[in-house]
C-alpha cells in the first residue's frame, strides 16, 4: 500500500458505494446538460493549449508546453482527429480553425515511412469525415491522395499490407502484422471507394480483412501476428486486446455501413467463438482472458483499457446481455483503481500495467449500452468516469496521460484520439440522440462517423 493512501482509498470507497447507489435514481435533463457542458468546456481547454504551444504539430505535450511531431513532418493528427469533435459539440470557432489548419497546411507529399494502421484510423477516417460533414472537396482531395500513398502497402504476396509505408516513395517494411492492423483499414478505405466510385481501395481492404479470416484457427479464432508474405501465424495467442481488437471491431461495422454479408458471416462465425473461449465469469463482472488460438486453453488473465470496448460491441451487435455484464466488468476496473489502468490481472486483482493514457473504450462502451437500453445507471457510469479524468489530467493547458493510477503522477501525452474518441464519447453519452443518430452512421475506432450506404 502507498504511503498516506488510506484517506485516498476510504474516498474512492465511499464515492464507489455513493455511485452504486445512485445507479437507478433520476439523472434528469439539466445534469447531462451539465455534463455536456463540462465537456465541452475540457475540449475548449485543450484546444486552446494545442493553439498556444503546439500549433501545427501532432499533439501538444502538456507538461513541458511543446509540441509533438510523429515522424519527419507534421500531419496535423489533432486538427484532423478533433474536427468533427468540434461539429459535432456545437464548438463551431473551434471547427473552423481545424478546418482552416488542414486546409491551408496539411500535404502528405513529404518525407515520412508511416505506419499504415494509426494513419488510416486518424487522418484518412478524419478526412472523409471531415468531407461528409462539411462538403469542402479538399478534404475529400486530401484523403484520395492519402489513400494512394498508402495503397504500396497491401503489395505483399498475400494482399495483407505490411506495417509501414513511404509516403514518396511507397516502399514498405515489416511483414510481420497482426489482425487489427490488417482489418481495420476496411471502413476507410471502403467508404473512400464508395464516395469516388474506384473501387480499388475497398478491393485491396476487403481482400486483406478476409484473408485474415481464412487463416483463422479450427477454434475460429485468430493470434496476434500473422506474417503477410506466407500467411503464417507468428503467434497464436488469442484474445480481444491489443493487436485484434478492432479486427472483430470492424467486421461487424463493415457489415452495417456497406451491407456486405461476407463480414456479417465472418463476425458472427468469431463472435460465438469469443463467447465460447474467451469470457471469465467473475463476482465483479465478466472479464475477458487469452487463451491459445489452437487449442482454447487460457494462458492469462489480464484485461485492460483496450478491452474495454468489446461490452459495446458485443451490445451493438445485439448482445446486449453479454454486454452488460462485461460493462460490469470494465465498471469495477474504473473504480477499483479511481482511473482504469492500462491492464490489470483479474483473477489477482492487482495492477500489472498501471498507466493511463486517456484512452476512450470504457466510455464507449458506456455510450452503446445507454443507447441501446436507456438504463440511467449508464449515466452514473459516465459521468463517475468522465469527472474522474477531469479530476486528475486536467493541467494548466490540457489534459495528460497518467503515469500511474495510484498515485495519479502525470505523464507528458496527449494523443489526438483525446480529441477525436475520448471527449467525443464523454459528450454523446449525455447528448440528445439527435446529435449522432447510429440507425444513420457508423463510428469507426477512432470515433469517426461515417454515412451508412443505402441498400438497394
Amino acid at each position: 500500500m502507498l504511503k498516506g493512501s488510506l484517506p485516498l482509498i476510504i474516498l474512492v470507497l465511499f464515492s464507489s458505494m455513493a455511485v452504486f447507489a445512485q445507479k437507478d435514481a433520476k439523472f434528469s435533463e439539466e445534469m447531462k446538460q451539465e455534463m455536456c457542458a463540462k465537456v465541452k468546456a475540457a475540449a475548449q481547454h485543450a484546444w486552446q493549449g494545442y493553439k498556444q504551444y503546439a500549433w501545427g504539430a501532432d499533439d501538444l505535450k502538456p507538461l513541458t508546453k511543446e509540441p509533438k511531431t510523429w515522424y519527419k513532418k507534421s500531419m496535423l493528427m489533432t486538427p484532423v482527429d478533433a474536427f468533427d469533435t468540434f461539429t459535432l459539440l456545437g464548438l463551431t470557432e473551434e471547427a473552423n480553425e481545424a478546418k482552416e489548419l488542414i486546409l491551408t497546411k496539411l500535404d502528405f507529399n513529404v518525407d515520412n515511412d508511416v505506419q499504415v494502421f494509426e494513419i488510416t484510423i486518424r487522418l484518412l477516417a478524419g478526412l472523409i469525415t471531415a468531407y461528409e460533414l462539411d462538403g469542402n472537396k479538399k478534404f475529400r482531395d486530401l484523403a484520395v491522395d492519402l489513400a494512394n500513398r498508402l495503397l504500396p502497402a497491401f503489395n505483399s504476396p498475400t494482399g495483407m499490407p505490411y506495417r509501414y509505408v513511404h509516403l514518396q516513395t511507397g516502399k514498405t517494411r515489416d511483414g510481420i502484422n497482426n489482425p487489427a492492423e490488417i482489418g481495420t483499414l476496411m471502413m476507410e478505405f471502403g467508404k473512400l471507394s464508395k464516395i469516388t466510385g474506384n473501387n480499388t481501395y475497398y478491393n485491396a481492404a476487403k481482400k486483406a480483412m478476409m484473408l485474415v479470416y481464412t487463416n483463422r484457427s479450427s477454434l475460429n479464432l485468430v493470434g496476434e501476428q500473422i506474417d503477410v508474405e506466407t500467411g503464417k501465424w507468428v503467434n497464436s495467442r488469442s484474445h480481444i486486446g491489443a493487436y485484434i481488437d478492432s479486427y472483430y471491431e470492424y467486421l461487424y461495422k463493415s457489415w452495417l455501413l456497406f451491407g456486405d454479408i461476407d463480414f456479417k458471416n465472418a463476425f458472427e462465425t468469431h463472435n460465438r467463438a469469443i463467447k465460447k473461449y474467451l469470457i471469465s465469469k467473475t463476482k465483479n463482472g465478466w472479464f475477458m482472458h487469452q487463451v491459445d488460438m489452437n487449442t482454447g486453453k487460457m494462458i492469462g488473465t489480464t484485461y485492460g483499457a483496450l478491452e474495454a470496448f468489446y461490452a459495446g460491441l458485443c451490445a451493438f451487435a445485439g448482445d446486449i446481455e453479454t454486454g452488460r455484464q462485461i460493462q460490469e466488468a470494465n465498471y469495477y476496473m474504473w473504480t477499483r483503481f479511481t482511473i482504469e489502468p492500462e491492464e490489470f490481472d483479474f483473477v489477482a486483482d492487482t495492477i500489472t500495467s498501471a498507466y493511463y493514457i486517456l484512452r476512450p473504450e470504457n466510455l464507449e462502451s458506456c455510450f452503446y449500452l445507454y443507447r441501446l437500453t436507456g438504463e440511467l445507471k449508464y449515466l452514473w457510469q459516465g459521468k463517475v468516469m468522465v469527472e474522474s479524468i477531469l479530476d486528475h489530467c486536467k493541467n494548466e493547458v490540457g489534459f495528460a496521460s497518467l503515469k500511474n493510477v495510484q498515485t495519479f503522477e502525470k505523464a507528458n501525452s496527449m494523443e489526438s484520439f483525446f480529441f477525436g474518441e475520448t471527449l467525443k464519447y464523454a459528450y454523446l453519452i449525455f447528448a440528445p440522440e439527435s446529435v449522432l443518430d447510429l440507425s444513420k452512421v457508423v463510428l469507426t475506432t477512432e470515433a469517426h462517423p461515417f454515412k451508412i450506404e443505402k441498400k438497394n
